[in-house]
């Protein structure tokens, strides 16, 4: 069976409203354009899957019961919208910690792509800060950096291949450059 394309996405100012440290599944709070943007990502052949750093979870602000809980409504909410999201993968460790899981690092990308057999080359990897483009780059993924939270300039990482103001942009230009 050949290896799909994905779209790996951060969760917190990608998808949802980032409230720092969420632990109340009811403050769920999706970003303008975000149904849209991974139904055109769909249609284009790609699958979809979340990667998210939780340092919540070590510092005791976010309940792992409640981040469960969190992802599973997020995940039935864009089913609701035609979109399946394959699986959430998470790093509950601390932001000095260099885990493999941990952006920049990897090992959530490399997860999802042994689960599901993605193709890390023709995969993207979409965030809106440069760890998150960085864990792309070391997947060999493609990366996407989202809005002005975080800036390529000053960064110790590589640029992203695209700097888009939101994901619906941000989707437009992923399947323009396939």
């Amino acid at each position: 069976m050949p290896l799909k394309p994905a779209v790996i996405l951060d969760r917190d100012g990608t998808l949802i409203v980032d409230l720092v440290y969420l632990n109340e599944p009811d403050r769920i709070e999706y970003l303008p354009g975000v149904f849209q943007a991974l139904r055109l990502l769909r249609d284009a052949g790609y699958v979809l899957c979340v990667a998210t750093n939780q340092s919540g979870v070590p510092r005791g602000r976010v309940d792992v019961r409640n981040l469960d809980e969190i992802h599973r409504r997020i995940q039935a909410k864009f089913a609701s919208e035609g979109v399946d999201i394959l699986s959430f993968h998470s790093a509950p460790y601390m932001t000095d910690n260099d885990h493999i899981l941990r952006k920049p690092n990897p090992g959530m990308l490399l997860e999802a792509a042994r689960w599901h057999g993605l193709d890390l080359k023709r995969s993207w990897m979409v965030g809106d800060r440069m760890t998150d483009v960085e864990a792309g780059h070391r997947a060999g993924s493609r990366s996407v950096l989202l809005g002005t939270w975080d800036s390529p300039k000053n960064s110790p990482f590589d640029p992203p291949e695209i700097h888009a103001p939101n994901l619906l942009t941000a989707a437009m230009e992923i399947i323009a450059r396939g």
